[in-house]
């Protein structure tokens, strides 16, 4: 690969010389592109190709403006379920753990209560009751007689499925003939599929209702909650982008501007949901959320890729010919991933934007070669 420096030291000082001369005069020092480094990296349009360089032309943009907001990953509300026993109960045994994938309708753990074998003897009896009032008919029996027993066996059969049996296995128990079979004994089930969340629970613990046991959670979509206390102009349905701590930028939308401001920070929240399917997002991590605020001027705005430091300053690798002129610029606020250019270049120039890194390295090791130093 080639690199060589362009300029002789009588040509720099002849430079220089010009230089001062004309700034004297004229009370600058530089000329429209600004200062331009001394040296410069030559490369065939081959050796660009092999060390994989990709060049840019400046150009004005039609960018939208950005902000970004601190925000935090959470889990969808809408895709998860808080699982708890609704009678007092005794933790028999543990079908799942942490982190488990599970499908609606598995088993979590196994439970015991004495609510539920004393509502199992109640719908065992009244559906005794019921066989045998059936079997005699209306025409043997009262109506009231009749409709009590109907009545009195529903009740009992949406009892025992209120408290954890599944309707087929209601339905198993008021079909049994063999009173007090049943121990009392229910499996808690996964109302949806997702992963175990959390399972605060030991085998032999006396569990109250509402006590959750298990959370389950799909994540295959997660919320990213941003607050501040003045939210910029953005409306349901919008775009946003997650930003993570390593640069990856993840697509989302919009889901809830809230309205009411949170009592101890005075922030508003905006949720923004994100597809996961990637498992790229974890509940409780966080991020910040880049969002668009409206059109801008056109401006010029070039990859944060191209730009690199030399001497202290922000530089990037202009194209002339087959050579790259390392130019000093300054830059202006980040759209994304590209930034303002305030000064430095113009329109129509072409820069390095990709393999940045390589040239930096050649024009460095040109000068270390030849004495000099930037």
């Amino acid at each position: 690969m080639k690199a060589s420096r362009r300029l002789s030291l009588g040509a720099v000082i002849t430079c220089f010389t010009a230089a001062g001369v004309w700034a004297t005069a004229n009370g600058e020092t530089g000329d429209e592109h600004g200062d331009e480094e001394a040296g410069s990296v030559s490369l065939s349009r081959h050796e660009r190709i092999e060390a994989g360089i990709e060049i840019e032309r400046v150009a004005l943009r039609a960018v939208r403006a950005t902000t970004r907001l601190p925000a935090e990953v959470i889990v969808n509300g809408y895709r998860s379920a808080r699982v708890t026993p609704k009678i007092p109960s005794v933790v028999e045994a543990r079908h799942v753990r942490l982190g488990d994938a599970v499908e609606a309708g598995q088993p979590l753990a196994s439970l015991s209560s004495v609510a539920m074998a004393e509502a199992a003897g109640e719908l065992m009896l009244a559906a005794y009751e019921w066989r045998l009032v059936r079997a005699l008919g209306s025409e043997a029996v009262s109506g009231r007689r009749y409709a009590e027993a109907e009545t009195a066996q529903r009740q009992a059969m949406a009892k025992v499925i209120g408290y954890g049996l599944t309707e087929a296995q209601a339905r198993e128990l008021a079909a049994s003939d063999r009173l007090g079979a049943f121990s009392g004994q229910f499996d808690l089930l996964a109302p949806r599929a997702g992963t175990v969340f959390s399972d605060d629970f030991v085998i032999g613990e006396l569990i109250e209702p509402g006590r959750v046991l298990v959370e389950v959670v799909d994540e295959s979509t997660v919320w990213v909650e941003a607050r501040a206390a003045e939210l910029p102009d953005v409306q349901r349905d919008d775009a946003a982008v997650v930003v993570t701590d390593n640069g990856s930028r993840i697509a989302g939308r919009i889901v809830q501007r809230h309205h009411r401001l949170d009592e101890a920070t005075r922030t508003r929240g905006l949720r923004i949901e994100v597809d996961n399917t990637d498992d790229a997002l974890h509940p409780g991590q966080f991020v910040e959320v880049e969002l668009e605020t409206g059109a801008a001027e056109p401006v010029l705005a070039i990859p944060s890729s191209a730009i690199t430091v030399l001497d202290g300053r922000q530089t990037v690798f202009r194209m002339e010919g087959d050579e790259f002129h390392p130019v000093p610029i300054s830059t202006g606020r980040g759209l994304g991933d590209r930034v303002v250019v305030q000064a430095g270049l113009e329109a129509g120039d072409r820069v390095a934007s990709v393999g940045v890194f390589h040239l930096k390295s050649l024009l460095l090791k040109s000068s270390l070669g030849s004495g000099h130093a930037h």
